[in-house]
């Protein structure tokens, strides 16, 4: 090998050796949280912002000999990563118009030890008026924490106020600990992601109920375990009215153990989620098999009740941690969220059934169809049950507390009370008789034609 090329060798090593340490400095952190603070005030609203130095990458954080940050240089630093990695990203919005660019009004670097952000009033004093660390405090640069202060001109302090902490620059996972506290009124906290879109600070009735509307929609949309559900239960039904029977008892199912998780009458522990996952699998499991074997469909309903009372805490457990946005309109947005859910639902079924329809009497036929189709739904339940069953069993068995009981009892009330609901809706509607598909009225039996 050549001196030369040697030498050039010599010289791409020194070279990558000398980035190395930067290039590790300006990595994506995993996971940042960011505090904060809104208040309105008269004209203004304080937006206060409490974020990790090591999330806001290209910025020339001063430091001097070791990498301790130098303090006699920060304030520039400071303002120049405030306006980069925040200020332009966020969006705070007056009566649904967002406002304009605010002012950087104070900015601060504190230790990852200081408290003053378990308040507002402290932070505010901190980044205000606090004293500033000098040279005698040694903190690696990464180690630091940026405070700011923008200040927004706004034309009342009671008006409806919206956020759009749009900080996911900063990490792979950003969640932002946020704290809204409007004169007059209760302090609001909330815990989101960087990326969960306009945040109402606190809602009106048509606004939490549009968004909890849309929640419930797309999760019916984006859970392939209800969908198949709704599959294996509209497969043998070709007739309105046991298809009315049936979705009703599910829809009144999920709504109570819905209603009930938000009110408290759900277990509360780690064992509980997986639990309801697993008899989520099961319950499509089922009724694949019973489509196999033949569905009894004047019971069909009482089955449904059963799994639906399973879907409605599996429901639930996206409204832990959607509620947060509810505002003062709780029952509102449960609401919402179930017509949300029912909408997607009739969607589906608008979809699935002429689908059904047309495969059943143009590919295949029906009785083969529906065996074929169930097989298929029941292979992939099969493996869910398999997979959410044993990470259900690496929890502990649960143990049951007085209060636990009783909420147990109160929920089981509730339960019967919707069980009785549904059996009136199916007297109502017809006999279990009126919908036999291999019966006729006078008893004669047929063959069902879709």
């Amino acid at each position: 090998m050549s001196s030369k090329l040697l030498s050039r060798l010599a010289v791409v090593v020194v070279l990558l050796a000398g980035l190395a340490p930067r290039i590790a400095a300006h990595e994506v952190p995993n996971e940042v949280t960011v505090l904060g603070f809104v208040h309105p005030e008269g004209k203004t609203l304080r937006l206060l912002i409490r974020a990790p130095l090591k999330s806001m990458r290209d910025v020339d954080i001063p430091t001097v000999a070791g990498g301790f940050l130098d303090f006699s240089k920060m304030e520039a630093a400071e303002r120049h990563a405030a306006q980069v990695w925040i200020r332009d990203f966020v969006e705070v919005y007056e009566n649904g118009q967002q406002l304009t660019v605010p002012g950087i009004a104070a900015t601060r670097t504190s230790l990852p030890s200081d408290r003053s952000f378990e308040s507002y009033d402290a932070a505010l004093a901190n980044i205000t008026t606090g004293a500033k660390l000098d040279q005698s405090t040694e903190i690696y640069w990464e180690q630091g924490m940026l405070d700011v202060m923008f200040e927004y001109p706004i034309q009342s302090d009671q008006s409806d106020f919206a956020i759009r902490p749009g900080l996911t620059r900063l990490g792979l996972q950003v969640n932002i600990v946020l704290r809204f506290l409007q004169p007059g009124k209760t302090e609001r906290a909330f815990d989101v992601h960087a990326d969960t879109g306009i945040v109402h600070l606190d809602p009106r009735w048509q606004q939490a109920f549009y968004l909890f509307a849309r929640e419930g929609f797309f999760h019916i949309l984006d859970g392939t375990d209800h969908l198949l559900f709704l599959l294996c239960l509209v497969i043998p039904f070709r007739k309105l009215r046991p298809l009315v029977i049936v979705i009703t008892s599910f829809t009144v199912a999920h709504s109570v153990t819905l209603i009930a998780s938000a009110y408290g009458m759900a277990p509360d522990s780690l064992w509980f989620p997986p639990l309801i996952e697993t008899l989520i699998a099961i319950s499509i499991l089922y009724m694949a098999f019973e489509n196999i074997v033949g569905a009894k469909l004047q019971r069909r309903w009482m089955v449904t009740f059963a799994f639906g009372l399973i879907h409605g805490f599996g429901f639930s457990f996206l409204l832990r941690q959607r509620l947060q946005f509810a505002g003062d309109h709780l029952i509102t947005s449960l609401l919402a969220f179930n017509v949300g859910v029912e909408i997607g639902q009739l969607a589906v079924l608008l979809v699935t059934i002429p689908a059904l329809v047309l495969l059943f009497r143009y590919v295949v036929a029906e009785r083969m169809g529906t065996i074929l189709l169930s097989a298929l739904v029941a292979h992939t339940a099969w493996h869910w049950a398999v997979d959410r069953g044993t990470a259900l069993m690496t929890y502990r068995l649960p143990e049951f507390t007085l209060q636990d009981m009783a909420a147990g009892i109160r929920l089981l009330m509730v339960i019967i009370a919707a069980a009785g609901l549904v059996w009136l809706v199916n007297l109502w509607i017809g006999s279990p008789r009126s919908f036999d598909t291999n019966v006729r009225h006078e008893g004669s039996p047929r063959r069902f034609e879709p």
